[in-house]
């Protein structure tokens, strides 16, 4: 088996932590009989791919490769594209840096424990869902309305000021719910007008935010969807009504938690199709994109994901 570590710098902060982790990398393979490991830096949004596919050159034949993106949800939707569709593949993640929203779902208190190279390079892995969205893969979540443009303001302060919140990491979340607040004075996203079709069903209307779940937390605090596992084959939907400003904070806490509110649909879905006369702005695993139209799909057991310690899926 090759192993090939994708590092994202910008989640280490400071750099010398990434050269500790590069270290402890180097000298657990030194202990391996005949080691065959890689580690290469991503420098930009969706470098991993090319990086994957030049080191899949580099393989033996029919040689599984395990991929680790090691950083946060970025690096990890970035590995995940690089090697979705591609025979003898496995994925993996080391997680650092400010959100780490997938390996929630194994719990809360196990993030650390995908941290220990030697158990994760022996770890057994998943078969596991995700979604597919045009050309893109995602998964964890992907959300339309509302909360992805809470995570859109929340990227322009970031880029405006990144050294701020890689110094100070909490200051994620701080953000990411003042941006949400003042979401909920922007008219237009709140009450947004769709065409949605779920499985041949029409569920067209007005929606604030529309929340497609693979796995069960999102946004570094949140679990909006504990009913959701990344290999039951199903994309757990839920369907976000417009309500007033002072409604609409008094049902989040609950939201948040898990609890769906009165004015929500939720829906177990294959394939959703959704249009809008303005952009959709969606999120998925933390990265942004627009469009008119979009189809989403489950696509179950398409990767196989590295889990520690015999863990599974279900969020404890």
């Amino acid at each position: 088996m090759k192993h090939v570590f994708v590092f994202n710098p910008k989640s280490f902060t400071p750099k010398t932590q990434m050269d500790y982790i590069i270290d402890t990398i180097g000298q657990f393979f030194r202990t391996q009989e005949k080691p065959h490991f890689s580690i290469q830096i991503s420098h930009f949004p969706r470098d991993a791919i090319g990086i994957i596919k030049r080191e899949i050159m580099t393989a033996d034949e029919n040689e599984t490769v395990r991929v680790y993106a090691v950083g946060g949800d970025g690096i990890l939707f970035d590995c995940l594209n690089g090697i979705i569709g591609l025979p003898n593949m496995e994925l993996a993640s080391v997680p650092y840096g400010k959100t780490n929203d997938f390996i929630r779902v194994f719990g809360e208190d196990k993030t650390h424990l995908f941290r220990n190279i030697g158990a994760l390079v022996s770890a057994k892995t998943l078969p596991t869902d995700v979604i597919a969205f045009g050309n893109n893969y995602a998964i964890n979540t992907l959300t339309i309305g509302m909360e992805s443009r809470a995570v859109i303001k929340m990227s322009n302060f970031s880029k405006k000021y990144p050294m701020l919140l890689n110094r100070f990491t909490f200051l994620y979340n701080v953000f990411l719910t003042a941006g949400g607040i003042t979401v909920l004075f922007d008219h237009d996203i709140l009450y947004r007008q769709y065409n949605i079709i779920i499985d041949s069903v029409d569920f067209s209307g007005e929606y604030s935010s529309i929340n497609i779940a693979n796995g069960p937390c999102y946004g570094g605090n949140k679990s909006v969807m504990p009913i959701a596992r990344p290999d039951d084959g199903i994309l757990h939907t839920l369907l976000f009504k417009p309500l007033s400003v002072l409604s609409t904070l008094f049902v989040l806490p609950n939201y948040i938690k898990g609890k769906t509110p009165s004015n929500c649909k939720l829906i177990q879905a294959k394939k959703l199709e959704i249009r809008s006369e303005l952009p959709l702005e969606i999120q998925a695993d933390g990265e942004i994109f627009f469009d008119t139209s979009i189809t989403v799909e489950v696509k179950p057991g398409a990767v196989h994901f590295a889990a520690v310690d015999n863990l599974t899926y279900k969020k404890n």
